[in-house]
């Protein structure tokens, strides 16, 4: 018995094709399917499978890659751009100056100048005497100590110089007020200081300039101190600060006239003009201070 071929077109087989069926025939032709070639094709088509994948997948990659690194660099551009559009301009950024608070400049009041308390009557208001010019009852200058003797005080400008000198009519044509006369003494020696008093340092710089050496202030005897400078050679000395000239007298007790080589004398007379200058000095410092204090 034979089967013969059914009519309608011949079904073509696929191995790789579900329900795909293998030509049939009747007649056997004594061949049998290759499977050896089969099998070669079947993996030719796996490799390029996976090759298709392989490269799919790298293609993949490569574009997220691409799109990721332009979203970053989109990203900081966007940053950049943002950062600097939101800076002010430089004109509208405050300085620090401008910022900070601030103070008005402010300086300490300049001190005030003693001076300017003894130059003038308006101002030089405190008590004054030979007393309170010449305290105490001794003066100790470095390591010399000298006796304090009288004091004396006049408005009599005149009288407190010397009546053969030049010194009186100098002090009443400048308008002198008051003379104050102190004396010390130590080995022998006696110094007798004048202040005289006016109304303006102007007064007091005329006075001292018209002084010349017969211009003597009267030398001041008492309280332990014998009389001295009536007769004898006597060193005077003239000077001023403020509205104050002072003069001082200086010479031997005993009645020796004083020469050049009266060291002694001279250094007395210099110790007591120096101290003479300190007082009045010391004067108008205390007006400033107090002036200053109140």
């Amino acid at each position: 018995m034979s089967f013969g071929q059914q009519g309608g077109p011949q079904s073509q087989w696929d191995p790789w094709k579900p329900n795909s069926q293998q030509p049939w025939n009747g007649a056997d032709d004594g061949r049998t399917p290759d499977w050896a070639a089969l099998a070669e094709a079947s993996e030719t088509r796996n490799k390029r499978r996976k090759l298709l994948f392989i490269v799919g997948g790298a293609l993949a990659t490569a574009a997220i890659g691409t799109a990721v690194a332009m979203a970053v660099v989109s990203a900081n551009g966007g940053d950049e751009a943002s950062t600097t559009s939101s800076l002010p301009a430089t004109a509208d950024i405050p300085s620090q100056s401008a910022t900070d608070p601030s103070f008005a400049p402010t300086s300490a009041p300049p001190p005030l100048d003693p001076k300017d308390f003894v130059s003038s009557k308006n101002k030089d208001t405190a008590p004054l005497s030979a007393e309170i010019l010449f305290p105490g009852t001794q003066l100790t200058m470095g390591e010399t100590v000298y006796k304090k003797g009288a004091t004396a005080d006049t408005k009599k400008c005149a009288s407190a110089a010397n009546a053969n000198g030049t010194l009186g009519k100098i002090l009443t044509a400048n308008g002198c007020t008051l003379v104050m006369r102190v004396s010390y003494m130590k080995d022998g020696v006696a110094v007798t200081v004048g202040v005289a008093v006016f109304d303006t340092e102007a007064q007091a710089k005329k006075a001292k300039g018209q002084a010349d050496n017969k211009s003597v202030i009267a030398s001041l005897s008492g309280d332990g101190v014998k009389a001295f400078c009536n007769a004898a050679v006597c060193r005077t000395t003239t000077n001023s600060y403020g509205r104050y000239a002072y003069f001082t007298t200086a010479g031997f007790l005993n009645g020796k006239n004083v020469t050049e080589k009266s060291t002694k004398v001279e250094s007395i007379g210099n110790d007591l003009a120096e101290f003479a200058f300190r007082q009045i000095r010391r004067r108008g410092q205390a007006q400033a201070s107090a002036a200053a204090a109140g």
